[in-house]
């Protein structure tokens, strides 16, 4: 009795196994293969860039200012947009996850309406460094207003331009094009068009870069 109980083990512990290699298999598959789709990115007038236009690497995030891994990230893609200015075309998207994160969208606002004069890498790195304050608060618009005074913006404009049509448009726009190539959270990364897998830091980010200018 005893041995063939034992059998049934074995048999059914070798089962398991194999169904759990066959699985690992197909998802690897399933992985590599969406990993090696190249997007066609079309650029455009209203995108955030910063770098050489004419660049022969193009590095495409899309982000959501209230996700953390996002401002962890945020130093390090600085980083390599500041070592590799005359290298790399670095554009920033808006992926605002307002599921999660409820003020998502008004940071994103708030970085739109920060651009329309002139100041959007200004005050997103305000949003990025100052996040564990405004990111569960009540009061979000009155600290980004706050954010404006303190780089010197037209504040009736700013809050005229967070509450516009034509920023939460391209706002919009933004998330819809990230959908468009597949973005399900953030940060996303593409190189080239390319979806990478988000680097360990950035000495991994540098290696897939430099790999990439060869």
């Amino acid at each position: 009795m005893k041995k063939e109980v034992l059998k049934l083990i074995l048999i059914f512990g070798g089962a398991t196994a194999l169904l759990g290699a066959i699985f690992f298999l197909m998802y690897s598959l399933v992985w590599q293969g969406a990993g090696a789709s190249v997007f066609d990115i079309q650029l455009n007038d209203s995108d955030w860039k910063r770098g050489n236009p004419g660049a022969k690497v193009t590095l495409v995030e899309y982000s959501d200012f209230q996700c953390p891994a996002c401002a962890v990230y945020y130093p390090v893609v600085e980083k390599i947009v500041q070592d590799y200015s005359d290298k790399i075309l670095f554009v920033y998207r808006q992926f605002p996850l307002t599921r999660i994160h409820k003020n998502a969208n008004l940071a994103a606002f708030a970085g739109e309406a920060a651009g329309r004069q002139n100041q959007f890498w200004q005050m997103s790195e305000k949003l990025f460094e100052n996040q564990e304050i405004w990111s569960n608060a009540n009061s979000a618009k009155e600290i980004f207003l706050g954010y404006a005074k303190e780089l010197k913006l037209d504040e009736a404009e700013f809050l005229r331009d967070l509450e516009s049509e034509a920023v939460k448009e391209k706002v919009f726009q933004d998330y819809q094009s990230g959908l468009k190539f597949q973005v399900d959270g953030t940060p996303s990364f593409f190189i080239n068009g390319k979806r990478i897998q988000n680097p360990a830091g950035y000495e991994s980010f540098k290696s897939i870069i430099e790999a990439e200018l060869k």
